[in-house]
This record gives structure tokens, sequence and C-alpha cells, in this order.
């Protein structure tokens, strides 16, 4: 009898542990983002919870720290449907940006309990807002594909004049040879 509660108190790497328990005594496993592709299933709760939360954010939502219209890119749902990661982009300074993303994070429990209502799921998953830094990034590259294309541009330009002038001195010379001659 004494082995089997010795045997309760020892760490559990597999889970089964209850509410409360230390890491790495039991309870669920860590939470690991997956690597793989969303399910059909996900996709499809990420993109209706994407298409309420902008409704809920242009009709619903009064705070005056969301100065420019925040835009939802993309929602990540977590393959048990109790995470959505929410990407946004808001126009503005950083420091509007900022205010924004916290403003919206301060209402994710009003969210979520609207979402609630509106999707067919027993329970609507935890609201993450993020700022969405893969469109500054594509910004950045096609930023950097415009200079690129404007400097080839340029020395296209130049490479033309530089060929002209030389093309017109051969034509002079050649139609000074043929009245020479």
């Amino acid at each position: 009898w004494g082995a089997a509660v010795f045997f309760f108190l020892l760490p559990c790497a597999a889970g089964g542990g209850g509410r409360g328990a230390p890491p790495g005594w039991g309870g669920a496993p860590p939470r690991v983002a997956p690597t793989k592709k969303m399910s059909r299933r996900t996709e499809r709760v990420g993109s209706t919870i994407q298409q309420e939360l902008a409704q809920i954010i242009m009709r619903e939502l009064n705070d005056p720290r969301l100065t420019g219209m925040p835009s939802i890119t993309r929602v990540k749902v977590s393959p048990d449907l109790s995470i959505a990661d929410v990407y946004i982009t808001v126009m503005g300074t950083p420091g509007q940006q900022n205010a924004a993303l916290n403003a919206l994070r301060h209402s994710a429990g009003l969210m979520r309990t609207k979402l609630t209502g509106q999707l067919t799921l027993r329970q609507a998953p935890y609201l993450k807002f993020h700022i969405d830094e893969n469109l500054k990034k594509e910004l950045e590259v096609l930023d950097l594909l415009r200079k690129a294309r404007e400097e080839n541009e340029e020395l296209e330009r130049k490479r033309a004049e530089a060929d002209s002038p030389g093309r017109a001195e051969s034509d002079e010379l050649e139609e000074h040879q043929e009245k020479s001659e």
C-alpha cells in the first residue's frame, strides 16, 4: 500500500496528473506548435473566426485605441480548436499599432463570448492577437524588388546612352569615308 502511494507522487512524463500539479508531475502534455498544415476543419473554423471577428471589430468595438482600421490577415487555429492565433495589421505608427493590439487583447474575452454564440462549437477558442510581421517582410521584399528594377532600368538607360554616341561617331565616320571616295 505504501508503494502505491509513492508511485503516484513520482513525476509523470506521459500525463495523467491533476490540475494545479507542478510541471513534470503529470497533467496535460506540453503544448507544441504544430509544424504541419492545418486540417480542413481547422482551416474552415479559422476562416469563419476571421470573418466573424472582422464584423465584431467593425460594428461592436468602440475603443478609442483602435484609431486605424485593424485588418485580420490570417487566423491559425490549434488542432484541438482551443487556441486561435489572430494576426492583424494596423496602419499607423508603431505606437498606434501597439495601442490597437492592446485594445484587441483587452477585448478578447468579449469577442470570444460573441464568437461562442455565432459559431457552431461548444466552446470558442481562446483568442491570441499578434501583429503580422509577415506582411511587413513582404512589403520590404517588394520595395527591394522595386529598387532593383529601378536600378536595372537606370543601368540600361546609361548603356543605351553610352552606345548611342559611339554609334553616332561610327555613322559620321562612314559618311565621311563615303564622301572622300
